[in-house]
């Protein structure tokens, strides 16, 4: 395959980084827009990701540094809302025996850890930048961006988020929708007590859980039915993650105490998309959360997502024709194993909203995280 061949990337968050460094060691030119000015260096609280989603950070070169920077452990606790633990179930390593089960970590921590990499890359990256126009042949793509400049590409990988613009522009009608559930979470110190992610379901909130994210450093969150955003002024978001998490012993009044700062509570709705069909219209294709979303019941909007970058830009160094065969061929090896992790983490959230008490969870669980041992 010729290295001649250009790619602009459009996102710059996990998806993106990822495809942009492993396009680069194909040896493919790479530019990369994102639109935030700062990269979203700083955004977000913590993030699980289970051994899928590190055998593609590994896949990256970064797992080193994941690992460092991380917290890594075994299994997941089930508690009472006072704290009692309930049962611990030994997790499954879904990358292999030789990654961790799970690690978690601070999200801005993961995305310096990915920028750094796709700066070593050489990839061009231009920040502040968006794609206002596309426009397509056979051969390519012509892109008009945000600042008035041109370009021209073999091809376009959609990694802009849920929001997608790029996903409208091409045709692709399908757009998330809520599942009626809405997730508070908050950065905290790490009480000594907390090595591993326990769930409490019940009490004022769905759910409420936790995880480690470093030696010194906690995520911890609360699931409630989703509330019209406009009824809950910014300023009062300590005070209303603070309410719903007060309810809850164990650990949990140590790490209420520092739910204080309105500006470092993170308030989201639960999303569901599943784009049907095909990911690509002519030489523009979706990876990520521009193809799909689930709520995080299952810890898995991560690690689809890198998933997506490692399958789609394997299809490409191996292949001379990036054509629709190809581009469906990455379709249906992804959705197949998407779907039912999206299907599972809305039921999952359904039977918290639905009052299901018999509903077999750790079955679903044991079943996803089976299917997803085996390589993607």
């Amino acid at each position: 395959m010729s290295t001649a061949r250009t790619v602009l990337v459009i996102g710059g968050g996990a998806a993106g980084n990822a495809a942009t460094v492993l396009l680069r060691r194909a040896g493919i030119a790479v530019d990369l827009i994102e639109a935030k000015d700062d990269w979203n260096a700083t955004a977000g609280s913590g993030i699980t990701l289970q051994g899928n989603a590190l055998r593609v950070l590994r896949e990256l070169g970064v797992w080193d540094r994941v690992e460092e920077s991380g917290f890594g452990f075994g299994s997941v606790g089930i508690t009472a809302p006072d704290g009692t633990v309930l049962h611990v179930a030994r997790d499954l390593r879904t990358g292999g025996d030789d990654l961790p089960a799970t690690v978690g970590m601070q999200r801005p921590q993961l995305q310096r850890i990915l920028i750094d990499a796709v700066r070593a890359s050489g990839a061009t990256v231009r920040l502040g930048t968006t794609a206002e126009i596309l426009g397509q042949d056979a051969d390519g793509v012509s892109v008009r961006f945000s600042d008035g400049s041109e370009g021209r590409y073999d091809l376009v990988v959609a990694a802009d988020g849920l929001g997608s613009s790029t996903r409208a522009a091409i045709g692709i009608t399908d757009k998330p929708e809520p599942t009626g559930m809405a997730i508070w979470r908050v950065a905290a110190p790490r009480p000594a007590g907390v090595t591993r992610t326990d769930l409490a379901y019940g009490g004022p909130a769905y759910i409420a859980g936790y995880c480690p994210t470093s030696d010194t450093t906690l995520y911890a969150y609360v699931v409630e039915a989703h509330r019209d955003r406009a009824s809950i002024p910014p300023k009062t978001y300590a005070d209303e993650m603070r309410r719903l998490a007060s309810a809850y012993g164990g650990h949990w009044p140590e790490i209420t105490a520092h739910i204080t700062d309105p500006a470092k509570v993170n308030y989201t709705w639960f999303d569901r998309l599943l784009v049907e069909g095909s990911w690509h219209r002519g030489r523009v294709v979706l990876v990520g959360d521009a193809a799909h979303c689930c709520p995080p019941t299952l810890a898995q909007g991560a690690a689809l997502s890198l998933e997506d970058a490692l399958v789609l830009t394997q299809l490409l160094a191996a292949s001379d024709a990036w054509d629709d065969a190809l581009f469906q061929t990455y379709y249906e090896r992804r959705v197949a194993r998407v779907r039912p992790v999206v299907e599972a983490s809305v039921q999952i959230g359904q039977w918290q909203l639905d009052g299901v008490h018999d509903a077999d969870l750790p079955g679903l669980m044991g079943r996803i995280m089976t299917m997803l041992r085996e390589l993607p």
